[in-house]
């Protein structure tokens, strides 16, 4: 299992406001004091511009670039996605970053909102999702779309338009997917083989499901605590891992708990990364899931029980931890 970090498990994010943004330096030294490896690259800015001054930072901390987030309007006629695209392609193959990871922008600056999306509109994201995929072999990146919550393609339905009407590979947000409606198990189980790349959330049911009652606003609940450590949510971090073993990925499992930093007393964000690093291990060593708990069982530190479902005693085994891949 090859596991990377993230910069917004560290509250790093591209939407103005969201938050303190911590310095580069601590957020690498944290990672590389967890052991990690590997890293997704961060809103921009995060990192310098240019590919081998990034790879040659993140060489000092011991950690590689392996992914990074392009979010991109991709339904509008009227808006040529492909140059942008295009631009990021290259920059992640002079350094040597495998993953684009695109999410479907509405062109706002949050994650709050989204417009609904008329015929027209998606036919244009799915040739736009064609034409990138085109060109994706001339850089020769893995191209993937991430359904994240606030973009046009978040829900269940709209999942289920891009499997069925395009040939992209999905980024496989176990978070992302559950607030915007879907079960990602049932994703794991439909669609393995179009899964290039994960990220790995637990999640607050409760807060997941004011958000999609339009109680609570995205932003506010990740203020909330909505992203908990895996195995300490509502998500099924065990079946999803077992059920993607089976089907033989072999990607990367990227650590994202994303939170929201307020003044200078907020507890070490990294602690979170630690505790779901240390649940991974559980899972690889064969030891999640004992005593009647799954990936959301037993008692977290709120007092709230997890564990909506039982474990089933056939899922195979989750590969070993490798948070130093070769």
């Amino acid at each position: 299992m090859k596991t990377a970090g993230a910069p917004i498990s560290w509250g790093v994010c591209e939407v103005p406001g969201w938050g303190r943004q911590l310095d580069r330096d601590q957020v690498l030294a944290e990672m590389r004091e967890l052991g990690l490896t590997a890293t997704e690259l961060g809103p921009q800015g995060f990192l310098p511009p240019s590919p081998s001054r990034c790879r040659s930072l993140l060489a000092e901390y011991g950690l590689r670039a392996v992914g990074g987030f392009v979010p991109v309007v991709l339904h509008d006629p009227h808006h040529d996605p492909l140059p942008e695209v295009r631009a990021a392609m290259r920059a992640f193959r002079d350094g040597d970053v495998e993953v684009v990871v695109l999410a479907a922008s509405t062109g706002g600056e949050s994650y709050d909102a989204k417009p609904a999306l008329e015929a027209n509109g998606w036919k244009t994201l799915m040739a736009n999702l064609g034409r990138i995929l085109k060109n994706a072999k001339e850089f020769g990146r893995t191209v993937t779309l991430h359904p994240h919550v606030g973009t046009m393609v978040e829900n269940p339905e709209e999942v289920g338009r891009v499997l069925d009407g395009s040939a992209v590979a999905l980024c496989l947000d176990t978070g992302h997917l559950l607030v915007g409606g879907a079960d990602p198990l049932d994703v794991v189980r439909r669609a393995a083989g179009r899964i290039a790349h994960v990220h790995l959330k637990d999640v607050d049911a409760e807060l997941a499901e004011r958000v999609g009652a339009g109680r609570l606003s995205y932003t506010e609940a990740v203020k909330a605590g909505l992203y908990r450590p895996l195995g300490r949510g509502d998500v099924d971090v065990s079946g999803i891992v077992a059920g993607l073993t089976a089907a033989g990925y072999a990607g990367w499992y990227v650590m994202e708990q994303d939170v929201v930093l307020g003044p200078g007393d907020d507890p070490v964000p990294g602690e979170n990364v630690r505790a779901s690093l240390a649940y991974l291990r559980e899972l690889t060593d064969g030891r999640g899931g004992q005593d009647g708990q799954d990936g959301r069982g037993g008692q977290d530190e709120r007092g709230r029980q997890g564990g909506r479902r039982e474990q089933g005693g056939d899922r195979p085994a989750a590969a070993p931890l490798d948070e130093e891949p070769a």
